[in-house]
């Protein structure tokens, strides 16, 4: 049997001073955070009770408080055996604070509560969401306001603060005794947190260097003195001198010759007092308009300094193109949180699709109770939800991150009475949102992502006897059309016998009201590409599973790029995808494929993939296809590259220098990464390519690779660059740590960092790579 040491009970002076010390760094940081004497702030940092909603039969009152890092929130929690970790969850982890009854849970199980004391935590990550309700309006409005002004205070810091303040919070944690000194060991155990494996001949040089009142205790100024070893910058120092003068301070004069010369930036002259004014921090050099080392490493750490260029954060494609002229963000299944078999529906997914720029969103739409049709995975054991609920979903969240329009992808298999109340759902709770009749009379091609600007399409069938939509409608009633079943494709054997049973007819009867939603985007089977003599409107379009897609990709490369830049064409994955894996989208965008639909609660490669592409035109969810990709004569095939004017052959150089801050894998005590770097090109076949750095022994915090890796880029304007870090592991597989994705055309040249992302593809607070990238035309 295990003894448990006791700690010895602290006396009552003692713990008096232990609260004074907290309230004080609890004040440091709301100033740090710019939050100082704020009320919310000081309400959120005492706590309160709140109800904690599960279900209609789980109300259960918790304490929560915002701890003194004013970082991470803890909460009580009443189960045995509980780690304390699990009680704390981070402010970085949440995605965003909700007043009201703005969540299923909430809509379920709280509408006897007054909607003004009631509030919900939306995670970033695939955690559940935290309904609570607060005992008064007042407490509720603190709760929300002040994690409201946390978040956004945290956002707006630069990355020199976050650093500073997620160090302090790291030396916090590591002074056991809390006496706000640090002895030798404390000291290792600080490094050890934040991703250090220092020997203790190291550790013990380092601490007699800033223990210069040789009282065995760091405090103070040497503890500052120690801050500054350890985020010491060599590698920017070195770069930082070639370009300053012996006093260091670097002129403008020598700022604008390094932005010209190194960053190949063509606005050298104008930026660089800009960003003097913008960055640095000593005053005496900001009048004298030259920078410091802090200013210089404040400029390579903000926006202007990304690999991403800041200028594509901003929508600056030609948006009034037709719509086919454009890779559209497209979910498939949205409603699923989980696999394609038995796990839950949500509108959630709706929501947390829309807010990541998703433009297309799907809904299997079936007869539910009470004459209202439900959305599930049809045959299978996924749960249902309303459609009048994700219709409403869809409203409230559409437009949010994108103005630009958003297509309902319907399938149907309603009865004529649902498919009635789906169109009037759609139609009331929509109303002026909901897209039915012609832009401006246009009825040779689609209108442009700009004329549609905050309008919602519909994608489904559409009566064959009822004229064209774009030149009226008739007053045919119903009729049947030809059926698409994508869930009877699932490759599940529960899921056949069910499609058997109901014996599987290929028409379905459609109602007139649903069939006038559709504008745009008539479904209809593929039959081939056009016969020129007989061309099909450009309104029909069909669905492809990723096998058919690709086998035309591969066959036909040409032909699919001539009928997607007239036709919209959707991909969706495969059957045997139960578990809501992805394909990878490159080889459909590559012939101008427009909807290609991945399972969105999905992280991994090809949803890094997909977003790194979508970042791009100001995360709109619309990106301008490239020219060779729209123009009428094309005769580009991504199959067999030839010597045309696809763009300038490229060659890119990309260095690896050094990682800050990498976030440990193994939350282990003693758990050091060993990082290595892989960097990976996605784009015609020419170009696909994987290259990586060797891999350094437990140090996550300042790992210096320095290597350098060159790559032929052929189709410039198809290409994508994927860098990713791993914990290397001999024994199994290597753990990812993070990733950024980012269009060729996208990257900065010369010294830049790279931002790295979390698997679900949201920012790290500090977690950087810094890279030198140069792009030479190919001889």
């Amino acid at each position: 049997m295990q003894c448990i040491r006791r700690q010895p009970k602290r006396t009552a002076s003692q713990e008096n001073i232990l609260l004074e010390q907290s309230r004080r760094v609890a004040a440091l940081n709301g100033i740090r955070l710019g939050l100082k004497d704020d009320k919310d702030l000081k309400f959120l940092l005492k706590g309160s009770q709140l109800l904690k909603v599960k279900s209609s039969s789980w109300r259960k009152e918790r304490f929560y408080k915002l701890q003194e890092d004013c970082k991470t929130i803890w909460q009580e929690s009443k189960k045995v055996l509980r780690s304390p970790e699990s009680q704390i969850f981070s402010i970085e982890d949440i995605r965003d604070v909700r007043s009201g009854h703005k969540t299923e849970g909430m809509e379920k199980y709280a509408k006897d509560v007054p909607e003004y004391r009631c509030f919900s935590i939306i995670f970033k990550d695939q955690r559940k969401n935290l309904d609570l309700i607060a005992s008064s309006e007042d407490d509720a409005n603190h709760w929300i306001a002040g994690l409201g002004k946390i978040i956004a205070h945290s956002n707006s810091m630069n990355q020199k603060q976050k650093l500073q303040h997620w160090i302090h919070t790291c030396l916090r944690k590591a002074d056991k005794n809390k006496d706000n000194k640090m002895s030798l060991k404390e000291l290792k155990d600080f490094l050890k947190e934040v991703n250090i494996e220092v020997d203790d001949y190291h550790a013990k040089k380092i601490f007699q260097h800033c223990d210069k009142s040789k009282t065995e205790a760091l405090e103070d100024d040497e503890i500052e003195e120690f801050y500054k070893i350890l985020t010491e910058r060599k590698e920017i120092d070195s770069i930082f001198q070639m370009y300053s003068d012996p006093e260091g301070f670097m002129s403008c004069q020598n700022l604008v010759r390094f932005l010209y010369e190194v960053q190949q930036e063509e606005d050298a002259v104008v930026a660089a007092p800009a960003l003097i004014q913008r960055y640095e921090p000593n005053e005496r050099a900001k009048r004298g308009n030259a920078m410091t080392k802090d200013g210089f490493l404040m400029y390579l750490l903000s926006d202007e300094g990304n690999i991403f260029n800041p200028s594509h954060r901003k929508v600056y494609q030609d948006m009034t193109q037709p719509l086919s002229h454009y890779l559209v963000s497209s979910s498939h299944n949205t409603y699923l949180m989980e696999d394609q078999i038995t796990g839950p529906s949500s509108t959630e997914a709706y929501i947390r699709a829309l807010t990541k720029g998703c433009r297309c969103v799907e809904l299997d739409c079936w007869d539910g109770p009470n004459s209202e049709p439900v959305i599930y995975h049809g045959y299978t054991l996924t749960s249902k939800i309303l459609f009048s609920d994700v219709i409403k979903a869809i409203k409230n969240y559409a437009f949010q991150t994108s103005p630009y329009p958003v297509i309902i992808s319907l399938e149907n298999h309603c009865s004529v009475e649902q498919q009635k109340v789906m169109a009037q759902h759609m139609t009331t709770i929509l109303q002026d949102m909901l897209l039915v009749v012609p832009v401006d009379g246009n009825k040779s091609q689609f209108p442009s992502p700009e004329q549609l600007k905050g309008k919602i399409l519909v994608k489904g069938k559409k009566l064959s006897r009822q004229e064209d939509p774009i030149n009226g409608n008739n007053n045919l009633e119903a009729e049947d059309v030809s059926d698409e079943d994508e869930a009877a494709e699932i490759e599940d054997e529960s899921v056949k016998t069910k499609v058997e049973q109901k014996g599987k007819s290929d028409t379905l009867k459609l109602a007139k009201e649903l069939s006038d939603t559709v504008v745009y985007c008539k479904s209809v089977h593929f039959e081939g590409f056009d016969d020129p003599s007989h061309p099909r409107a450009f309104y029909e379009m069909s669905s492809f599973s990723e096998s058919k897609a690709l086998k035309l990709a591969q066959e036909s490369g040409t032909s699919f790029i001539h009928h997607n830049i007239r036709h919209l064409s959707r991909i969706y994955p495969a059957g045997w995808r139960t578990d809501s894996s992805n394909y990878s989208p490159v080889d459909l965008w590559n012939v101008g494929c427009q909807i290609v639909a991945l399972n969105f609660q999905t992280a991994g490669t090809e949803m890094d993939v997909y977003q790194g592409r979508f970042q791009d035109n100001g995360f709109s969810g619309y990106v301008l296809k490239p020219e060779f990709l729209r123009d009428e004569q094309t005769k580009f095939n991504p199959k067999s590259i030839t010597e045309k004017t696809w763009g300038t052959k490229k060659k890119l150089l990309l260095k690896i220098i050094s990682g800050q801050q990498l976030p440990k894998v193994n939350k282990s005590k003693n758990s050091i990464v060993d990082p290595k770097v892989t960097i990976e090109i996605y784009g015609v076949q020419q170009d696909n390519n994987k290259k990586q750095t060797k891999v350094i022994e437990n140090n996550g915090f300042n790992p210096n690779w320095n290597e350098e890796f060159t790559f032929d880029i052929e189709i410039p304007a198809l290409a994508l660059v994927r860098f990713v870090v791993e914990d290397f592991d001999m024994s199994t597989k290597n753990d990812f740590i993070g990733q950024y994705t980012l269009p060729f055309t996208s990257l900065k040249q010369g010294y830049r960092h790279i931002h790295l992302l979390t698997k679900n593809g949201d920012p790290y607070s500090s977690s950087t790579l810094f890279v030198y990238v140069n792009i030479q035309d190919c001889e």
